[in-house]
C-alpha cells in the first residue's frame, strides 16, 4: 500500500496544479492493485473534493470565479450526476468505460495544454441549452464512473474559447467539487460502503498533502502549460496500462 500512496500523492500534486482532482487516475490505481470494486466511486469521489476544495478557494479569493459561465453546466451535471451515481455498472463495462475516459481525457489536454497560459481576448458566447446539455453528458458519465468530469469540461471550455483561462480552471475545479457531492450523494442511496473506506483513510491524507503542494506549484513555481503537459503524459500512461490490463 505504500506504492499507492505515493501513486496517490504524485497523482494529486498533477492533477491540483491544473485545476483537477484526479478522480479518472484514482480509480484506475485502484483498478490496477486489485482493491473491491465496490468502494471504487466514493473512494475516488472523496479524494476528488478533498483535492479540489482548497483549489477552488484559492482561485475565488483571487476573483476567478465567473458564475455566468458556470451555471449552466451544474445546471445539467447534477441531477445527472445523482442519477449516474445510483446506476450500477458491471465491472468489465466500468473498465472498458474508465479505458475511455482516460484515453480521450489525455488526449484532449495534451491537445490543449498550451492554453493554459493564453490570454484571449475574443470570447464566443455558447447558447444556455447547449452548456446544459453538455453539463448533462459529462455529469452523467462522471457519476456512473466516479469521477467529477472536470478533466472534460476545461479542454472543451478552451477549445470553445468562452473565457480566461483562470475563469476556466475555476470552472472546472467547482464543477468537480459539486459534481463529486452529487454523485457520492447517489453512490450511497445503492450501497453501504463507508466501513470499507475507513480502511482506506491512508490515501484520503495522501491526496490532501499532495492537493496542497499541487497548488503551491500551480501558484509559486511552474507555468501551467507545463503542468498541463506532465498531467496529460500521466494520464494517456495511465490509460495504456489500463488497456494493456483489459484487453491484454
Amino acid at each position: 500500500m505504500i506504492i499507492l500512496s505515493i501513486l496517490f500523492f504524485v497523482t494529486a500534486i498533477l492533477y491540483s496544479s491544473v485545476g483537477f482532482g484526479g478522480g479518472s487516475t484514482y480509480l484506475a490505481l485502484l483498478l490496477i492493485w486489485g482493491i473491491p470494486y465496490s468502494i471504487f466511486p466514493i473512494l475516488a469521489l472523496s479524494c476528488n473534493i478533498i483535492v479540489v476544495s482548497g483549489n477552488c478557494l484559492n482561485y475565488i479569493r483571487a476573483g476567478n470565479l465567473n458564475l455566468k459561465l458556470l451555471i449552466p453546466y451544474l445546471i445539467g451535471s447534477v441531477p445527472f450526476a445523482f442519477l449516474g451515481g445510483s446506476l450500477t455498472v458491471e465491472k468489465k463495462i466500468f473498465e472498458i468505460l474508465l479505458f475511455v475516459i482516460l484515453s480521450l481525457a489525455g488526449t484532449l489536454l495534451l491537445i490543449n495544454f498550451r492554453s493554459y497560459d493564453e490570454e484571449n481576448k475574443i470570447f464566443k458566447k455558447i447558447p444556455t441549452f447547449f452548456s446544459i446539455l453538455i453539463g448533462g453528458i459529462l455529469g452523467f458519465f462522471s457519476g456512473v464512473v466516479g469521477i467529477g468530469g472536470g478533466i472534460f469540461l476545461s479542454p472543451i471550455l478552451f477549445l470553445l474559447k468562452v473565457a480566461k483561462p483562470k475563469q476556466i480552471v475555476t470552472a472546472a475545479s467547482l464543477f468537480i467539487l459539486i459534481n463529486s457531492v452529487s454523485g457520492i450523494i447517489g453512490h450511497l442511496t445503492k450501497a453501504t460502503v463507508l466501513n470499507e473506506i475507513q480502511s482506506y483513510w491512508f490515501l484520503l491524507l495522501t491526496v490532501l498533502i499532495g492537493g496542497q503542494v499541487g497548488n503551491f506549484l500551480n501558484l509559486k513555481v511552474f507555468p501551467a502549460r507545463i503542468l498541463a503537459l506532465i498531467t496529460s503524459s500521466l494520464v494517456l500512461f495511465v490509460a495504456l496500462r489500463m488497456g494493456y490490463k483489459i484487453f491484454i
